[in-house]
């Protein structure tokens, strides 16, 4: 199962408002719905009840909200677990690199030689 597609779904199962699921998470709501119909799609089965007059999970989709929670919360531990630990041999500062050379101009950080 896709991240991003859960993500998604669990953003529009808790606000049960499409657009201000689309709105935190920056993704415009015509994209959120497709999303979620593709979702919807591989599942076989609806996550939301289309036919009543305000946004409501099936049965099946208050089910899945909260395994698709808990998948989320598995994945964002097992990450924060493999985030490498402080410490480690120091690097020293190699400066600020080199300046690009161009036709005509001195060499930055040279002084022209007096005679």
């Amino acid at each position: 199962m896709d991240h991003t597609l859960l993500k998604q779904f669990v953003a529009a199962g808790r606000e049960l408002h499409f657009a201000h699921a689309a709105r935190s998470l920056g993704v415009p709501r015509s994209s959120l719905i497709a999303a979620i119909r593709s979702l919807e799609a591989q599942l076989g089965y609806p996550l939301f009840d289309t036919s009543a007059s305000s946004t409501q999970l099936t049965p099946e989709g208050e089910i899945f909200l909260v395994d698709a929670e808990r998948q989320l919360d598995k994945s964002a531990k097992s990450a924060a677990a493999s985030v490498a630990k402080p410490g480690g041999k120091a690097k020293a500062s190699k400066g600020k690199g080199r300046a690009p050379a161009v036709k005509g101009q001195s060499k930055p950080g040279k002084r022209r030689q007096s005679r």
